[in-house]
């Protein structure tokens, strides 16, 4: 193992180098290579496979070009590679923290070793290495989740691949007990739902897991019902959520992307914004409601509860083909004649088992619970950007609190030139509304509010926010130093910093388990200039540290933007990143990507970028036209299309024609017909017509 992944060293964080040895960096990372090793990660592992080493030339090339180590470096390096190797064993395992831990200490004991690293071609060579590994294998996480970093495991996670034999005894007592339970779901006991009872129950893992899921789950459990009975769904759906994501908001599926509560894809028509700033993917009410939506949708297609629940795991459209090739439009038979996949195969059963044991706590050591309790708040209406330091300061909630709340916002703070439904903590919105006021609207992301303590002073307040006296007190009107005794708070006029390309400087909150990488990513920027901005000499973060995320100079767009043919784009300015862009136009960086079919964050100046869907729609792709494109016809012509053509939808990679019939809530057997199609083949960029004439 530790020889043939030795040179995976080469794929990392050379980011690292660039504070540690004030030397230039080189962003092409030179161990990339895309065959896997012989070692690969089993299907359905947390971590994903690792890359195959490159060649020993190319090892004994990048290890030294001009010397062999000396005694005292290969003993460093010799403690570096244990390091390195046991976060290799850790990752490849999917235990991702503690593969973080060791490569940390990998690095830690490079840069304290009390060697010049700059002038020592061997350990500088080390340094490279391992840095670069641990980047590569970071980027290849953050692919399937949030890089390096562990989420807390839901009950399908952590009994999906569980084989647990029947209790015979236990059975036979829960399916006299299922004869009384009272559910709006059609309950049913057998040996499969038996085995997932035994294990939540009788396992220290299982058990724990259910018990924390439960145990939060009171904070939501009141809001997910009452959404519920809105949609006129049973209330025993809200074990569902259970199995999803165990009611954490912030989840985040590794192996699929899929995030939240309900565990929705990062695509899809869900009717959840996802832009730049907020992804509503995390909110527990937009997504709950969501949820409602879809599973409703399922069930009216296939007019049963077990295959609803199969389809929101599967697809509707992949269940609605198992029923046709079957015969059987009944989940146990599918299950039986081995027509789903493994996982959708244990889903049901798990989310009935962990149903059975909530309506029966004391007989499953359920009974000693303690339910979290209900959030509570306020909400009030934004339409411009607010950080929450000023939200925390003016509510007397913590930044902490407020981010449980409103988990959906990506940026700490609310979007600007839209409407965010903000929450803030109960009995606080009639003093919010009134002590936000005194604040411009313009700046609400810099400005802060302070509550007057007996021993302030002017002086001191000014000192604390490294604003002037004098401009502390022009803005609040204070003409003498004893009227701050007067005051009960004062608006603190924080300076904005040097303005940055796209109008502004970003800046935003480290969270734990955040990463350089996994930043720049969200932003759409380079870790380079993450660390060029914020003079970072490592890549260490701590949990609060603020970061520009944008350029911090002055470089405005003006007549940078076009249209042509329909489509608007924009041409690139000197100091622009695709992150900046992406905020300056409302869309997000995954559209930009989309659109302009880049693989990553990388502009040049002088280029041109589409910034609004192409003519043809990203999604649904209007049919070919057949009228004058003149542009004086233009409007009758379009109101002409749209009430006589159908709907299309252009296949995108990774589709089937099963999924594309569930989303758009259609048969398979009508897209097929509609399509002239004799199976089910399709082909990316095709575009299949999704609804009959309108």
């Amino acid at each position: 193992m530790k020889g043939s992944s030795r040179l995976l060293i080469m794929a990392v964080s050379r980011i690292l180098l660039t504070g540690a040895l004030s030397g230039a960096i080189l962003l092409t990372l030179t161990g990339c290579p895309s065959q896997q090793a012989a070692n690969t990660v089993p299907r359905g592992a947390v971590a994903p496979a690792t890359a195959a080493p490159a060649s020993p030339d190319d090892t004994a090339a990048a290890a030294t070009a001009e010397s062999t180590p000396s005694d005292r470096d290969q003993r460093i390096i010799a403690g570096v590679e244990d390091q390195y190797h046991s976060g290799l064993d850790a990752y490849q395992q999917g235990n991702l923290d503690t593969a973080r831990q060791h490569f940390n200490r990998a690095v830690d004991q490079l840069l304290t070793c009390g060697v010049n690293l700059k002038t020592d071609a061997a350990l500088r060579a080390e340094f490279d290495r391992i840095v670069d590994s641990v980047d590569t294998l970071e980027m290849d996480a953050l692919k399937q989740g949030n890089g390096l970093t562990e989420s807390e495991p839901s009950p399908v996670d952590v009994a999906n691949n569980v084989t647990f034999p029947v209790n015979a005894k236990l059975e036979a007592q829960a399916a006299a007990e299922i004869k009384t339970t009272q559910s709006d779901l059609p309950l049913v006991m057998n040996d499969y739902v038996a085995s997932y009872i035994n294990f939540f129950e009788n396992t220290k893992r299982g058990h724990d897991t259910i018990v924390a899921s439960l145990e939060r789950g009171g904070r939501y459990k009141g809001m997910i019902e009452g959404v519920l009975k809105k949609a006129g769904l049973p209330q025993d759906l809200y074990y569902q959520a259970v199995a999803e994501s165990g009611f954490n908001p912030t989840a985040m599926n590794r192996s699929s992307g899929a995030g939240g509560m309900w565990q929705f894809m990062p695509y899809g028509n869900y009717g959840l914004l996802h832009n730049a700033w907020v992804d509503q993917r995390f909110d527990p009410v937009l997504a709950t409601e969501a949820y409602c939506r879809l599973i409703k949708a399922d069930y009216d297609q296939l007019g049963d509860w077990y295959l609803a629940m199969a389809a929101y795991d599967w697809g509707a459209g992949n269940v609605q083909r198992a029923v046709e090739r079957t015969g059987y439009a009944d989940f146990w038979q599918l299950y039986k004649l081995n027509n789903l996949p493994a996982e959708t195969k244990n889903y049901v059963p798990i989310i009935l088992a962990v149903t059975f044991m909530a309506k029966h706590p004391g007989q499953y050591g359920l009974n000693d619970l303690s339910l979290d309790p209900p959030l509570t708040y306020d909400t009030v209406e934004t339409h411009t950007e607010i950080n929450l330091h000023l939200v925390a300061d003016i509510t007397g909630a913590s930044v902490d609190q407020l981010e449980a709340l409103n988990p959906s916002l990506l940026r700490g703070a609310t979007p600007p030139d839209e409407a965010f439904t903000l929450r803030i903590p109960s009995g606080t919105k009639s003093s919010f509304e009134q002590d936000i006021a005194l604040i411009p609207p313009d700046d609400r992301r810099d400005w802060r509010f302070h509550q007057v303590q007996p021993t302030d002073t002017l002086a001191s307040i000014a000192h604390e926010y490294h604003v002037s006296e004098d401009e502390l007190a022009s803005v609040n009107q204070i003409d003498a130093p004893t009227d701050l005794a007067q005051r009960d708070a004062v608006v603190i006029p924080v300076a904005r910093p040097s303005q940055p390309s796209l109008l502004r400087t970003l800046v935003y909150r480290v969270r734990r388990g955040d990463t350089l990488v996994s930043i720049a990513d969200r932003y759409g920027v380079s870790v380079l200039s993450l660390r060029r901005w914020n003079h970072l000499r490592s890549s260490f973060l701590r949990a609060g540290q603020l970061l520009h995320v944008s350029t911090p100079v002055r470089a405005e767009m003006r007549n940078t933007t076009y249209a042509r043919g329909g489509t608007e784009y924009h041409r690139i300015g000197r100091g622009e990143t695709l992150g900046g862009i992406a905020d300056h136009y409302h869309v997000s960086i995954e559209d930009l990507r989309r659109w302009n079919h880049l693989h990553g964050n990388e502009i040049a100046a002088g280029h041109s970028l589409r910034v609004s869907p192409p003519h043809e729609h990203a999604t649904l792709a209007d049919p070919p036209a057949h009228h004058s494109a003149r542009a004086s016809h233009e409007a009758a012509h379009a109101a002409h299309a749209a009430a006589s053509h159908p709907r299309y939808y252009r296949v995108r990679r990774g589709d089937t024609i099963g999924g594309i019939a569930a989303r758009f809530h259609v048969s398979i057997t009508d897209l097929r017909h509609w399509n002239h199609l004799r199976g089910n083949e399709i082909r990316a960029g095709h575009s299949l017509r999704v609804s009959a004439l309108r």
